[in-house]
C-alpha cells in the first residue's frame, strides 16, 4: 500500500511540473531576458514550444530517477529472498 501512495505522489509531481524560470533559460538558451520577454509576446508558439520542451525534459528526467529507484528496490527484494533461500 505504501509503494503504491509513493508512485502516486511521484505521478502527481510529474503532473504539476513548474515552468522553468527565466534565468534558466537565459543561461540554457544564452539569451537575454528581454529576447525571452519579447519571444513570449510576440512568438507565444515558439516560446510555448521552448516550454513544453523543458517539462518533457524534466518528466524524463524524473522518470529515469524512477526508474533507478524502482531498480534497487528490486535488487533489494532479490536479496532478501536470496537470504531466505539459502
Amino acid at each position: 500500500m505504501y509503494k503504491l501512495l509513493v508512485q502516486l505522489e511521484k505521478i502527481l509531481e510529474l503532473v504539476y511540473m513548474a515552468i522553468p524560470s527565466f534565468r534558466k533559460l537565459e543561461k540554457d538558451l544564452e539569451v537575454n531576458k528581454t529576447t525571452l520577454h519579447n519571444w513570449k509576446k510576440n512568438r507565444p508558439k515558439l516560446y510555448e514550444f521552448i516550454i513544453e520542451s523543458y517539462k518533457d525534459k524534466e518528466m524524463l528526467k524524473k522518470n529515469l530517477s524512477y526508474m533507478v529507484e524502482q531498480k534497487e528496490v528490486l535488487e533489494n527484494e532479490i536479496n532478501v529472498t536470496l537470504k531466505r533461500v539459502s
